[in-house]
């Protein structure tokens, strides 16, 4: 699923969403790259869920979040 936001957001503006059932407040237009960034999980080896679809890695830095989103994030573990 591709978005795209209908106007550009004024620089204060704020959104919430939910992270793993939990409430976050980001920049409007935020992407899922800049939520892992500030969530510390950058670079990490990890699945990312937005409102029951996973989206592929690749565009993470394009991927806008919108209000109300429910984003779901999983680490990947090794093991056997």
């Amino acid at each position: 699923m591709v978005r795209e936001l209908c106007h550009a957001p004024s620089e204060n503006a704020r959104m919430d969403i939910l992270l793993n059932g939990q409430t976050r407040t980001l920049a409007s237009g935020a992407t899922i790259a800049a939520l892992l960034e500030a969530e510390g999980l950058a670079g990490r080896r990890v699945a990312v869920e937005v409102n029951g679809e996973i989206v592929p890695r690749g565009v993470h830095a394009t991927h806008a979040l919108v209000e109300g989103d429910r984003v779901e994030v999983v680490h990947a573990l090794g093991g056997g």
